[in-house]
């Protein structure tokens, strides 16, 4: 490393003005705008005393209050020459830079910086090639200002004339378009021969950038020129075109949709608009916004489908077997689907049949869609309507809009190509709004069999018909579906699946299908009954079969597993009879070994671990203040327990559990009730007395509400007061009334199959509802015994324990 000589020792405490992005150089003029309090406190210091300030750049202009490590060693010792207060507080300064200087110490005092500083001799080692690097680095400062017209002529004339080496480095310095940090490279130089060496390097670069931009605009400017004798030679053509009559030769875009127009089929209508608007397109400059909204619409509304529609396979034998291999169960759902086809073979056209499938999740409502498609020879199409809150997603944008585009509904026909297609309508319960506007009343057009034969999508304001559309909606609940949707809509209820159900499916379709997925073709794997019904009781709690395929392909991954680990040295071949079977590689005695393996019970707890929903004992006991209820949800039938303490305290009622305020209507009717027929109960009058009667709902976190539970705490409400113990295997759901009447209730089935679940044999139900068992299979009603009631006291004698 080079040595510094040092001329002059300044011991003085000279003030110190910190500088961000802008550096001051010796013998240069620097306007300065002070903000910051200490460097304000420095400079009028400086400027009242009559002494100098010295000017150095920070290390990061994103430091507020630098220290001395936070600045450059080399810096200016400035003189201000004039100084003025701005209206703000801030002093905006001339400094005139007088020589380069180094930091040796730093000090801070009354919020103001000050700095001992050394003042270095800056020597010309090789006068002779100095004096070459001199003129060579003129040169090029010469050839930079070509590049750049804005430096002034007056400033380039003083740089040229200037005799000083060192004033005419800083001047070209300062006239060069680079950022501060560079000219602190320069600064921080100590020889003249570095210095000019360091400034060569910047000049040559930023004239080799300056040519590089230069470049890239001239380029720019070749490309909008030509892109204007485009447009003007554009202009020509179709003023010729208009001339002479031919509208598409020079256009074969054009052209192209002008032959989609007229092979479309449209309606006459809906063709003199498609043309209203092509002679609009023709006469639009293809630079303009409004061509590209033109164009878009064109190639919408001819690529819609008119007229194009498949022909139906009708044959009702057909769909059944296609239904019946597709999914097990389902039979009224199945049956109104026949019916449909049967209609159809007859009168050959049916219009604005919607059919809702309401039902859990996993029972199988998409793919049954699906399925009807299939049967049918139609195209299907599904559209996913869960969180769709924009009326624009249903009937399109206005054109007006940026990005504007159709609906679903017409996007959907042109996906399917036919205008006689299935179009499946996922989780139309789903469906919100919000200030976008109310998607579930633009969806009653599409629904509304006498108006969707003339549906206006407000991109492309013609009436589309969808009379020939088969729409099928989904939905987990029906109460979340708007009553006008629901008027418009044929109701199909799909009730959970029972064991036995759940068994069929997973032998039929759900273990072939994850076998096939998980490569185990070739190996002879089989579920026993037992061990599918361990994986539904035991691993899943579902009315449908979701859960239940994720437990079984789970099974398969682990087998696979275990064959790839354990036997690494097998590959799959086929034997002269072409059965799959299994040969060792290095086996030189070629014995072909055939791999079986049956998943039973102890197989399911080996690879599914520990039990999720394996029944506690507590469950089967007889409780005093506890009952078991049956409640509905999203997801299909449940048991609901329902608790309730009677304790000393003071008299009032609580309820814990997140019970909605149907449920806490129930507990308070079922309590009145009590205390007006306490004797009929066998309930002490003065039961609630001075006491307080806590109902509680297990598994608080989850809200729970519905007008079905009011049986079921009145007979917990009962035990408590009676200390009578209630009976394990017994569940009841109904309304109850002040009189004692039990009301009538919905999701019979689902309930019935979640007690059957439960290992409960006795059902308590409202008589209003012995009409919907004749609708019930006897596969879910097998087993259990169901007694109807009208009041609560007719059910006393099947739920308290005799004795």
């Amino acid at each position: 490393m080079k040595k510094i000589s040092i001329d002059l020792k300044v011991n003085l405490n000279i003030p110190v003005v910190p500088l961000k992005e802008i550096i001051a150089l010796p013998q240069i003029f620097l306007p300065v705008l002070v903000g910051r309090e200490s460097s304000l406190k420095a400079v009028e210091e400086a400027y009242a005393g009559g002494i100098n300030v010295f000017l150095v750049l920070q290390k990061n202009a994103n430091i507020e209050d630098p220290k001395a490590e936070d600045l450059h060693k080399n810096g200016t010792i400035c003189k201000i020459s004039q100084m003025l207060k701005m209206p703000d507080g801030k002093i905006r300064m001339l400094v005139e830079g007088i020589k380069q200087a180094v930091i040796s110490n730093v000090r801070t005092k009354d919020g103001k910086m000050y700095a001992d500083l050394s003042v270095p001799l800056i020597p010309f080692e090789n006068k002779k090639k100095f004096t070459v690097l001199s003129s060579q680095i003129t040169n090029l400062f010469n050839e930079y200002s070509n590049l750049n017209p804005f430096l002034p002529k007056e400033f380039i004339q003083t740089i040229t004339s200037e005799v000083d080496h060192l004033k005419r480095l800083y001047l070209m310095l300062s006239g060069l378009d680079i950022n501060a940090e560079d000219r602190q490279k320069v600064l921080d130089e100590v020889s003249m021969e570095s210095k000019f060496l360091i400034m060569a390097t910047l000049i040559q670069e930023k004239i080799e950038r300056t040519k590089i931009e230069q470049e890239i605009d001239d380029k720019v400017q070749d490309t909008m020129q030509k892109s204007q004798r485009q447009f003007i030679i554009q202009e020509q053509i179709r003023a010729l075109q208009n001339e002479l009559g031919d509208d598409f030769e020079a256009s074969p875009d054009l052209a192209k949709i002008f032959d989609a127009i007229k092979k479309s089929g449209m309606p006459p209508a809906v063709h003199e608009k498609a043309l209203e608007e092509m002679d609009k397109l023709k006469k639009t400059p293809s630079m303009s916004p409004e061509f590209g909204v033109s164009r878009n619409y064109l190639e919408w509304i001819s690529s819609v489908p008119w007229t194009t529609h498949t022909d139906d396979n009708l044959n009702v034998n057909n769909v059944q077997e296609v239904l019946d291999n597709d999914h097990y169960g389902l039979e009224k759902a199945k049956e109104r689907i026949l019916e449909y086809i049967a209609v159809l073979s007859l009168v050959k056209e049916i219009n604005g049949q919607i059919l809702c499938l309401v039902g859990p999740p996993g029972v199988g409502k998409t793919s049954l869609g699906k399925s009807i498609a299939h049967a049918l020879g139609r195209k299907f199409v599904r559209i996913s309507l869960g969180g769709v809150r924009d009326e624009a997603d249903i009937r399109g944008h206005r054109r007006t809009y940026i990005g504007s585009m159709p609906g679903k509904i017409i996007q959907s026909m042109k996906k399917a190509g036919v205008v006689n297609p299935v179009i499946l309508l996922d989780e139309i319960d789903k469906m919100s709004n919000d200030f976008r506007g109310d998607p579930a009343s633009a969806m009653l057009e599409v629904l509304d069999p006498e108006q969707n034969n003339a549906f206006n999508d407000h991109y492309l304001e013609v009436d589309y018909d969808l009379s020939k559309v088969l729409f099928i909606t989904t939905a987990n609940v029906l109460h979340q579906i708007p009553l006008p949707l629901q008027d418009r809509m044929e109701i199909i209820q799909l009730n959970g699946y029972t064991d036995y159900d759940k068994i069929e499916i997973a032998k039929r379709h759900i273990i072939p299908k994850q076998i096939i997925e998980h490569g185990l073709s070739s190996f002879n794997i089989s579920f026993n009954d037992d061990s599918i019904r361990k994986v539904i009781r035991e691993y899943t709690s579902e009315a449908g079969v979701r859960s239940l395929e994720r437990q079984i392909a789970a099974i398969c991954r682990k087998i696979a597993k275990e064959i790839v680990s354990k036997k690494p040295d097998l590959s799959i071949v086929k034997n002269e009879t072409n059965s799959d079977v299994v040969k060792a590689k290095k086996n030189t005695s070629k014995k072909i070994l055939k791999t079986e393996i049956l998943v039973d019970n102890e197989s399911v707890e080996k690879y599914l671990k520990v039990p999720q929903f394996r029944d506690s004992q507590e469950e089967h006991e007889d409780m005093i203040g506890a009952a078991n209820g049956l409640a509905w949800t999203s997801t299909g039938g449940d048991t609901l327990t329902v608790e309730v303490s009677i304790v000393p305290g003071i008299e009032k009622l609580t309820l814990t559990g997140q019970l909605g305020d149907v449920m806490k209507e129930s507990v308070v009717a079922a309590v009145t009730y009590i205390r007006s027929h306490a004797t009929q109960l066998g309930v002490s009058e003065s039961f609630y007395k001075g006491k307080e009667i806590h109902v509680h709902v297990p598994e608080g976190a989850i809200p729970k509400d519905g007008p079905s539970a009011g049986i079921t705490m009145a007979v917990a409400v009962v035990s408590a007061a009676a200390k009578i113990p209630v009976r394990w295997d017994v569940a009841m759901t109904g309304e109850i009334t002040l009189r004692g009447k039990i009301l009538a209730i919905g999701g019979l089935t689902e309930k019935l199959i979640a007690a059957k679940r439960a290992n409960i044999k006795t059902i308590i139900i409202p008589k209003d509802n012995v009409k919907d068992l004749s609708e019930i299979s006897s596969k879910v009603t097998d087993g259990l015994e169901i007694i109807p009631v009208s009041y609560l006291t007719e059910a006393v004698p099947y739920i308290f324990r005799k004795g």
